[in-house]
């Protein structure tokens, strides 16, 4: 794969062939992305999720990686079956993690080997980049900026970052109310005493409502909490997903923000100007709007030369900015009359993906040459024609 990171006097995190983003190519080895999660949950609350190596001291994320095993009748014998999920919830009861699972599209549960592990691989690139979280990934920031950054992912690390947590909704009531009598002390607020109240051996899963798509939860079905938002929301597993891009938040990590889920990426966006050029959140006061998006000034630059577009004409294709001269050579609709490139800055008439330019010397009757600008025109394949007659000479 030929990722490149040279793009002018920055960097781009784009296939130099196929202009895709990272998390489109397999680009992280387990080892790697293991790695990138275990800086995320460093100096966190989810500690318990990652150990650091002995001989780097690199907090790693370790994964809950959950193997079943199913008895297959065979006709001599009996075989066994063998699941393995690269991803798990990190609980002890192996039946709700089996059941939380089975509640995933089945094309997004993440078997090894499977349409769902790659959705998973790809989702971890795109969710939660490196460079959102870690200054060493990002290019060419200065001491101010990479100071700001780490202020930065310093808060989101201690008011929005969490993982989710699969339960039973009837076991989760005592801990909410425990949360509560803990957060109002000896005030026995009217709170506190409605959490109380809601504690009740009898209540039925039928009686909790998903966050997101309001319908009651199915008796015995496991449900998502998110601590941030409180143990009084809960979620369907397939419902626990990001509100910006509504994917299913990879491995259940959130960002909890004025009573919404969002994964990494868009959390950050909603704080940050992200440049469309390298990928990475703007701490610089001094950045281009353009198009409907943010650019480091270094970076509004062509997307097929590099050379910086300040100042220059420019086309945009494929929601990327190409210089003239680049559109002109790779991108340029072909006149049907001269077969040159059509300028981007001339006049051109187009029909069913046929172009000619808007002159009298290429729109022209196909048959007799007469010039077809302001005129009714019959269209067949790539040619035109001024009259049946013509079409029918031609045509012979």
């Amino acid at each position: 794969v030929d990722l490149t990171e040279n793009m002018g006097l920055g960097s781009q995190k784009i296939c130099r062939n196929c202009k895709c983003g990272q998390e489109e190519h397999d680009v992280l080895t387990s080892n790697e992305e293991d790695r990138k999660v275990g800086k995320l949950f460093e100096d966190t609350k989810y500690t318990t999720l990652i150990a650091k190596l002995k001989n780097d001291g690199i907090p790693m994320y370790k994964r809950n990686v959950m193997i079943l095993t199913n008895p297959v009748p065979a006709k001599k014998n009996i075989s066994i079956n063998t699941v393995t999920y690269e991803w798990a919830p990190p609980v002890q009861n192996q039946t709700l993690a089996r059941q939380y699972m089975q509640m995933l599209p089945k094309e997004k549960q993440p078997v090894a080997g499977s349409e769902g592990a790659q959705y998973r691989k790809k989702q971890l690139a795109k969710q939660l980049p490196a460079h959102d979280q870690d200054p060493s990934k990002c290019h060419e920031l200065s001491p101010n900026e990479v100071k700001q950054m780490e202020q930065f992912v310093k808060k989101y690390k201690n008011e929005a970052l969490g993982v989710g947590d699969v339960k039973l909704p009837g076991e989760v009531e005592t801990r909410a109310t425990d949360k509560n009598n803990l957060n109002n002390g000896d005030r026995g607020t009217s709170a506190a005493v409605g959490a109380m109240e809601d504690k009740s051996p009898d209540r039925k899963a039928s009686q909790y409502s998903c966050y997101r798509c309001k319908l009651n939860m199915k008796e015995g079905d496991p449900a998502v909490y998110a601590e941030r938002a409180g143990y009084d929301k809960l979620w369907h597993p397939a419902c626990f997903v990001c509100c910006t891009c509504s994917e299913l938040l990879v491995d259940m990590i959130y960002f909890w923000k004025n009573g919404n889920l969002y994964c990494g990426r868009h959390y950050c966006d909603s704080e940050k100007p992200r440049c469309a050029g390298c990928d990475e959140l703007i701490f610089s006061n001094e950045y281009t709007q353009a198009e409907g998006q943010n650019w480091h000034l270094k970076h509004f630059c062509c997307f097929d030369c590099d050379c910086v577009l300040a100042g220059e004409i420019y086309v945009m294709v494929n929601d990327k900015p190409v210089c003239k001269p680049c559109y002109v050579k790779n991108h340029a609709a072909i006149c049907q009359g001269c077969h040159n490139a059509i300028d981007p800055e001339v006049q051109r008439v187009t029909y069913n993906n046929f172009n000619w330019h808007a002159t009298q010397e290429c729109f022209l009757c196909s048959c007799c040459s007469k010039c077809l600008i302001g005129q009714k025109f019959m269209p067949v394949e790539g040619m035109v024609f001024c009259s049946v007659e013509c079409k029918k000479k031609m045509m012979s």
